[in-house]
C-alpha cells in the first residue's frame, strides 16, 4: 500500500546556492595536486572557464599570495570569449606561491544593464530604480564610514523623492556609483575555486650552462691524479666558454673491491684509479673527499674560487655504495642480501656493476637510511653547494625524494635537483613532480627534424611544461650518441647550438669542445672512458669549440629570448634537413631565429615560411635579420625568405631579428 503521508526533504545545502562555476583552471598539474613551477621574475598567467546559469553579469578575480602570507592580493580576471577568463600575477620572491579563483554574480552590475535596455526601450523603470536603491543601501552597510555617506545619499536619491525619473535614472548609472559599488560586493555566494600551489626555484633551475669535468683529469702529469688545486686552475677555462654551472661527478673515495679497470674490465690493476661512483673505502664514504683530491679544506677552496669566476659548483649524488663502504659493515641492514647472506651487487641485465652495492630503501631500518641519505645532501650544502645532479633516481622511491627534496627546500629554497633519469616518460614525470628542479631528456638521441619538433613541442606545448625543465646534455660520459661519433666538427657545432637555443638550461661534458668521438665499436660508450681512467687533455689543441661555445653561450646571456622555453615556436622549411625555429619575449621586444642543418655531411638549402605578422610586421615589409653567429646582416622582406646552411663553414645561423623603425625625420632604421 502506498504511503501518502507528507514527508519533509532535507534542506538543500547552502553552497547550492553558489551559482557561479569554476572550471578548467588551467595552468595547473593533476588538478592541483602538484605544484607548477616558476622562478622569481616570470608571470604565472591563469585562465579559467567562469559561467554562471542566465545572462547575469560576473565579476571573477584571480586571488595569490605567497604561501607563508595570510592576506590574499587579487586582480580582476578579464574575459575572452567563450566563457574563458584570464588574469596574471608576478613572482617576485624566492618562496612558494598560492592561487586561487574567486567569482560572483555582480547584481548590481545586471541591475544597471537591465535598466539601461529597458529606459532604452520606453519602458518604465519606476519598480527597477527601487532595486537598485535596495542594493547601494545594503552596500552602504558594507562601506567604510567615508563611503558609506556617499551610498546612503545615492540610494535616497533612487527613491521616488520629487525628483524626475530621468535624474533619478541617470544617478543610478552614474560611473562613479558603479565605481564605489564594486569596491563593496556581496560575496556570500561567491565560489571560490580550490587553492593551488606554485614551487619557486632558483633562476638556474630555468636558465643555465653546465659544464660536466673530472677534477681528477685536470693533473698535467700522466699517472698522477688531478686535484682540486689543479682543477681550480681549469676554472679561468670553463668561466671563458661561458657556462653557469660546473659539475663534478662523485668526488668521494673510491673502494677497491671489485673495481673496474679501463673500458669496465674486470680486475682493475694497483694503478687503476676505478670508477667515481663505487663510493666509499676505508677513507670514507659519501661525506668525504677522495685523499688523491686533496681535503675538504681544499674543496672549499676551490669552490669559493669557482664562485669568483662565476661559476656555481654542482655535485653529483649517487646513493650507492662500494662493498668497502663504511655503512657495509655500519649498517648491513641498509642492503640486499641473497639468501646465502652476502649482500647484492648492481645489475641492469646484462650489465653487471659488481663495485657497487644498492642500498634498500624498502628495509626495515629505512626511516634511518633516509635520514643519513638527507644528512649527506645537508653536509655538501655546508660546504657551499646547492646544486645537486642526482644519479639514477629513477631506481629509488619516487616518495623518498618528494621527502628528501621537500625537506631541504622547505629551509634552503635555493637548493637544485637535476635528475639523470633516462627511462620511461611517466617515471620521468613523477620525478619531476616529486620535485626535481630538471632533468635530463631524450634530446640527446632526437636528430631528424620531426623527432625534435614533436619531442619539443610536448615539452613547451602541453601541460609537462609547467612542471617538467628539461636540461639537454648533448653528451655524457656514458652517452656518446652516433651523430657526434660520426657527423665530424659540424655534428658537434650543430648540436651545440640545438641544445643551447631549445632549452633554456643544456650542458656539455668535457672533452666535447674537443670533438671527441671515439667509441667502443658497436656502442654509444667512450674508448678509454674517462668513468674508469683519468685522462688529462690538451685544452688548446687545434680545432677546439671553446670560441664557438662562448660566442653561443655570450648570444644566451644577452638574448632574454633564449631564457625561457615557453615562447619556442618552429617554422616551415620546405627542406627536410633544415630546422627553424624562434623564440620571442612576450612583448616581441626580442626576438631570436635559428636555423639548423641537421645534415652533417651535406650543404642544404630552403624557403622559410615565417608568419611576420606574429612580429607586428607587415607581409610586405622589409626587416633585418643579424647573424649573431656570423656577425652578417640581411634584409628580408614577406613570409617567405631563403636559407643556405654548409656544414663545412655554416651549419647554424642565430637571427636576431630587428624591425624597421621610422623616426619623425623619415629616416628608416631597425631595432
Amino acid at each position: 500500500m502506498m504511503d501518502n503521508s507528507p514527508r519533509r526533504l532535507a534542506d538543500p545545502d547552502e553552497n547550492l546556492a553558489r551559482r557561479v562555476f569554476i572550471e578548467n583552471v588551467q595552468p595547473s598539474v593533476d588538478d592541483g595536486r602538484y605544484p607548477i613551477k616558476r622562478t622569481p621574475g616570470e608571470e604565472v598567467e591563469v585562465t579559467a572557464d567562469v559561467f554562471a546559469d542566465g545572462h547575469d553579469v560576473l565579476v571573477v578575480m584571480l586571488r595569490y599570495r605567497p604561501a607563508a602570507a595570510s592576506a590574499w592580493q587579487e586582480t580582476p580576471m578579464r574575459f575572452f570569449g567563450n566563457d574563458r577568463w584570464r588574469a596574471s600575477f608576478p613572482i617576485t620572491s624566492l618562496a612558494p606561491y598560492c592561487y586561487s579563483i574567486i567569482g560572483w554574480v555582480d547584481s548590481f552590475a545586471t541591475w544597471r544593464e537591465e535598466v539601461r535596455k529597458k529606459a532604452t526601450a520606453g519602458q518604465d523603470v519606476e519598480s527597477e530604480l527601487l532595486e537598485g536603491a535596495a542594493m547601494v543601501a545594503k552596500a552602504a552597510d558594507r562601506a567604510s564610514p567615508v563611503d558609506r555617506e556617499f551610498l546612503v545619499d545615492r540610494a535616497a536619491q533612487l527613491v521616488d523623492n520629487g525628483q524626475p525619473g530621468a535624474v533619478r535614472l541617470e544617478t543610478g548609472l552614474a560611473p562613479d556609483l558603479q565605481t564605489l559599488m564594486s569596491r563593496y560586493p556581496d560575496r556570500a555566494r561567491a565560489t571560490e575555486h580550490p587553492t593551488l600551489t606554485v614551487d619557486v626555484d632558483p633562476v638556474h633551475a630555468r636558465f643555465s650552462a653546465w659544464y660536466e669535468l673530472f677534477p681528477r683529469s685536470t693533473t698535467s702529469e700522466p699517472g698522477r691524479s688531478g686535484t682540486f688545486r689543479d682543477a681550480e686552475g681549469l676554472l679561468p677555462y670553463v668561466a671563458h666558454m661561458g657556462f653557469d654551472i660546473l659539475y663534478l661527478p662523485p668526488i668521494h673515495p673510491i673502494g677497491r673491491t671489485h673495481r673496474k679497470g679501463p673500458n669496465n674490465t674486470l680486475g682493475a690493476g694497483p694503478e687503476d684509479p676505478g670508477s667515481p661512483w663505487a663510493i666509499g673505502a676505508a677513507e670514507g664514504g659519501h661525506d668525504t673527499v677522495h685523499p688523491e683530491l686533496g681535503t675538504l679544506e681544499d674543496f672549499r677552496h676551490f669552490v669559493e674560487a669557482a664562485h669568483g669566476h662565476g661559476l656555481m659548483v654542482a655535485l653529483d649524488i649517487a646513493f650507492q655504495c662500494s662493498p668497502d663502504h663504511p655503512w657495509v659493515r655500519e649498517h648491513p641492514e641498509w642492503f640486499r642480501h641473497r639468501p646465502d647472506g652476502t649482500i647484492k651487487y648492481a645489475e641492469n641485465p646484462p650489465k653487471k656493476y659488481q663495485d657497487v652495492y644498492p642500498l634498500d630503501f624498502e628495509c626495515r631500518e629505512w626511516q634511518a637510511l633516509w635520514q643519513a641519505l638527507a644528512e649527506v645532501v645537508l653536509f655538501w650544502m655546508e660546504q657551499g653547494v646547492t646544486i645537486f645532479r642526482v644519479d639514477n633516481p629513477h631506481t629509488k622511491p619516487l616518495r623518498f625524494w618528494a621527502w628528501l627534496i621537500g625537506q631541504i627546500r622547505a629551509t634552503r629554497p635555493d637548493a637544485i635537483f637535476l635528475a639523470e633519469a633516462f627511462t620511461r616518460p611517466a617515471v620521468m614525470y613523477s620525478l619531476a613532480k616529486a620535485g626535481f628542479n630538471q632533468s635530463y631528456t631524450y634530446f640527446t638521441w632526437r636528430n631528424t627534424r620531426h623527432e625534435i619538433t614533436a619531442y619539443l613541442t610536448e615539452l613547451t606545448r602541453s601541460g609537462v611544461r609547467e612542471f617538467f625543465r628539461p636540461n639537454f646534455f648533448v653528451n655524457t660520459p656514458d652517452i656518446l650518441p652516433e651523430f657526434l661519433q660520426f657527423g665530424g666538427r659540424p655534428a658537434f657545432l650543430a648540436r651545440l647550438v640545438l641544445a643551447a637555443t631549445l632549452s633554456g638550461s643544456y650542458g656539455v661534458y668535457s672533452g666535447f669542445e674537443l670533438c671527441e668521438a671515439e667509441a667502443l665499436p658497436g656502442t654509444e660508450e667512450y674508448r678509454d672512458s674517462e668513468k674508469f681512467q683519468i685522462r688529462p687533455r690538451d685544452w688548446n689543441q687545434p680545432g677546439s669549440l671553446a670560441d664557438f661555445i662562448r660566442r653561443v653561450n655570450r648570444i644566451r646571456r644577452e638574448n632574454p629570448a633564449l631564457s625561457h622555453n615557453f615562447h619556442l615556436r618552429f617554422y616551415p622549411v620546405d627542406n627536410e634537413q633544415i630546422l627553424c625555429y624562434g623564440k620571442a619575449t612576450p612583448d616581441n621586444s626580442n626576438i631570436i631565429l635559428v636555423a639548423v642543418n641537421l645534415d652533417p655531411h651535406h650543404a642544404h638549402e630552403g624557403w622559410l615560411q615565417l608568419p611576420v605578422g606574429e612580429f607586428g610586421i607587415g607581409e610586405a615589409e622589409p626587416y633585418q635579420v643579424h647573424d649573431l653567429l656570423g656577425a652578417g646582416r640581411y634584409l628580408w622582406q614577406g613570409t617567405r625568405n631563403y636559407l643556405r646552411l654548409d656544414p663545412t663553414s655554416t651549419p647554424a645561423q642565430i637571427f636576431l631579428l630587428r624591425r624597421r623603425v621610422r623616426t619623425e625625420r623619415d629616416f628608416d632604421y631597425f631595432m
